[in-house]
C-alpha cells in the first residue's frame, strides 16, 4: 500500500472559516490522504462565531492537529515530507508574514517551509476591496511558487445553497493540489439551444 499524502491545512483569521473546514471534510474522506491541521487564534475565533462546530470537532477532522504556538512541530520541517499546504482562509496577516518569510508561528513556518521546499502552497485570500500592499504581498508569493486562489463564486454552475458555492471553491483547491473528487461538475462547455 502506497504511504498517504500529507496535507497540511491552515485556518486563519480571516472570514471564511466555513472553507477550511470543508476542505478538511473532504480530505478526509480520501483515504490516501492524511491531513495535518493547524488554526491561528484567530482562525478559531471564526470557527467559533461562524460554524456550529467545537473545537473539538474540527480538531477530528484531522488526522494530527498542532497548536500554531508549537514552532518545533513537525510540519514545521522540510525533512516532515509534506507534499502541499492549503490556507483556508488565508488572512491578509498570514499573506503578509508568508510573503515575506516571518514564520512566527506554525502556520506561517509551514507555509515557508513548502515554498522553500519547492512545494505546492495554495492560498485562499480573502480580502476586499484589495490595496497595494495586498496585491504586492500575493505577488510575492506567486514569484515564490505559491498560487493565490481566493474563493470567488461560480455562478455558471447555478449554486442553489451557500454549501454549494463552498464546495466549488473547495473543489478548485482540491484540483489544484492534484486530488480527484466529485464536489462540483467539470465544465462541459456551452451546447446550442436552439
Amino acid at each position: 500500500m502506497a504511504e498517504a499524502r500529507r496535507i497540511i491545512v491552515g485556518i486563519s483569521g480571516a472570514s471564511g472559516a466555513v472553507y477550511g473546514v470543508a476542505l478538511l471534510q473532504a480530505l478526509r474522506a480520501m483515504p490516501d490522504v492524511q491531513t495535518h491541521l493547524v488554526v491561528s487564534d484567530a482562525g478559531w475565533l471564526n470557527i467559533q462565531h461562524e460554524t456550529a462546530l467545537s473545537r473539538e470537532q474540527v480538531l477530528a477532522l484531522a488526522h494530527q492537529a498542532h497548536d500554531n504556538a508549537s514552532i518545533g512541530a513537525s510540519i514545521a520541517s522540510g525533512s516532515f515530507g509534506a507534499q502541499a499546504m492549503v490556507v483556508a482562509p488565508c488572512s491578509m496577516r498570514t499573506l503578509a508574514a508568508i510573503a515575506h518569510g516571518l514564520a512566527d508561528n506554525l502556520l506561517t513556518r509551514a507555509a515557508d517551509v513548502i515554498l522553500k521546499e519547492r512545494r505546492r502552497l495554495v492560498l485562499l485570500a480573502r480580502e476586499t476591496p484589495l490595496h497595494l500592499v495586498h496585491l504586492r504581498n500575493m505577488t510575492t508569493v506567486t514569484e515564490m511558487g505559491g498560487i493565490i486562489c481566493p474563493p470567488v463564486p461560480a455562478f455558471y454552475q447555478r449554486p442553489q445553497t451557500v454549501e454549494d458555492i463552498v464546495q466549488h471553491s473547495v473543489a478548485r483547491a482540491l484540483d489544484l493540489l492534484g486530488l480527484e473528487h466529485a464536489l462540483a461538475p467539470r465544465w462541459q462547455g456551452l451546447h446550442d439551444q436552439s
